[in-house]
């Protein structure tokens, strides 16, 4: 079994998004980013950077457990644990990581930004607004440039990439980004959007979810973006 700490963002949607792809038993493990709960001291045992997702695998390499945090390796984790979603011909395994870095190292850093300062930020700076949206678009120019050669990111078959990409680019309405510019990357969406683990990884903390989704209330803006999220780590005995 698989305990996966997580919440309704796009990090955390890929790997849930990811274990419901591979078939791997787990169990959801709610931290409450809104209200301070990855900053308790057994989730920061966990992930020192106190940050989701994370996961503990209680039967790991060798029938021990193993704990996990950073979603891309996360994802390379279950994917090599699993047999699935991640290639073992030299080749396109290296395509697929590049592309899974290309999102944990690029997309996900930037168009976190132009989201935040799009749609989250109390005071609107052009300057900021400006920069990570150009930003963002030309990394959608990117990706549209590589799936006008072919239907997913690595290649001819759906993997990690996909998966790590997929929870980023449907958020593209609060980024700046009109995702009708970009054609590749819209039709992509709507291949990955059909996927039955798609449909089964909706219902994973359906009951948390708001209307808009993308609302938050002032407590959770000033543990999210205000002085809480400075705070330093409290490490417990894992974290040294």
């Amino acid at each position: 079994m698989i305990d996966l700490y997580t919440w309704l963002t796009p990090n955390g949607r890929k790997v849930s998004l990811m274990l419901e792809e591979a078939g791997l038993p787990y169990r959801v493990v709610p931290i409450n980013i809104g209200q301070g709960e990855q900053f308790g001291p057994a989730f920061s045992d966990l992930c020192p950077n106190q940050k989701i997702p994370a996961i503990v695998d209680h039967n790991g390499p060798g029938g021990a457990p193993l704990s996990l945090f950073e979603s891309a390796a996360i994802l390379q984790y279950l994917a090599e644990k699993s047999g699935q979603l991640l290639p073992t011909q030299p080749a396109a395994r290296w395509r697929t990581l590049q592309w899974l870095h290309f999102q944990a190292a690029s997309l996900g850093p930037m168009l976190g930004q132009a989201q935040h300062f799009v749609h989250y930020a109390d005071v609107k700076t052009p300057y900021a607004i400006d920069r990570y949206v150009r930003e963002a678009r030309r990394l959608y120019s990117v990706l549209d440039g590589v799936l006008a050669r072919s239907p997913y990111l690595a290649g001819d078959d759906y993997s990690i990439a996909d998966v790590a990409t997929w929870p980023w680019i449907r958020a593209w309405k609060i980024q700046g980004v009109e995702l009708a510019s970009f054609p590749h990357v819209a039709q992509w969406l709507a291949l990955i959007e059909g996927r039955p683990a798609v449909l089964r990884e909706r219902a994973v903390l359906a009951e948390f979810r708001r209307e808009p989704a993308v609302t938050l209330d002032a407590s959770a803006r000033e543990i999210l973006f205000g002085t809480t999220a400075d705070r330093p780590a409290r490490l417990g005995k894992a974290g040294g």
